[in-house]
């Protein structure tokens, strides 16, 4: 079980570092061209950054306490806010009627559940 708490761990913080690099570096115009990204032409561009902040934080938070063993209860923490994050995601895209966003936003609030589950 612990081992598939890593893989899924590993595999979730991978998502976050991409989506939020993605929205800290790239250019909001470029990521509203983008598939599944048509939600942050309504949002401003500090919005986007800021989310994508918020994204690595998680990325952070989901694997680095765990490692160093230093208040390892951030991890199932940062997966419940990441699911809480997933909820608002797919009630956007849900909106936009862009579902395979929101299967997307499933499986990664499915990820969430299951560390936040399997760490508590």
């Amino acid at each position: 079980m612990d081992l598939a708490l890593w893989i899924v761990a590993g595999l979730l913080c991978a998502v976050m570092l991409f989506g939020g690099a993605t929205k800290v570096l790239v250019p909001r115009e470029t990521l509203a061209a983008a598939p599944g990204g048509g939600w942050t032409g309504d949002r401003s561009a500090a919005f986007v950054k800021t989310l994508g902040a918020v994204e690595i934080l998680a990325a952070v938070g989901i694997v680095v306490p765990a490692i160093v063993d230093i208040a390892p209860v951030m991890v199932p923490v940062t997966a419940v806010c990441w699911v809480l994050l997933m909820v608002g995601a797919m009630a956007t895209h849900l909106r936009r009627h862009e579902r395979v966003a929101v299967l997307a936003n499933v499986t990664y609030l499915a990820m969430g559940v299951f560390i936040a589950c399997g760490r508590f």
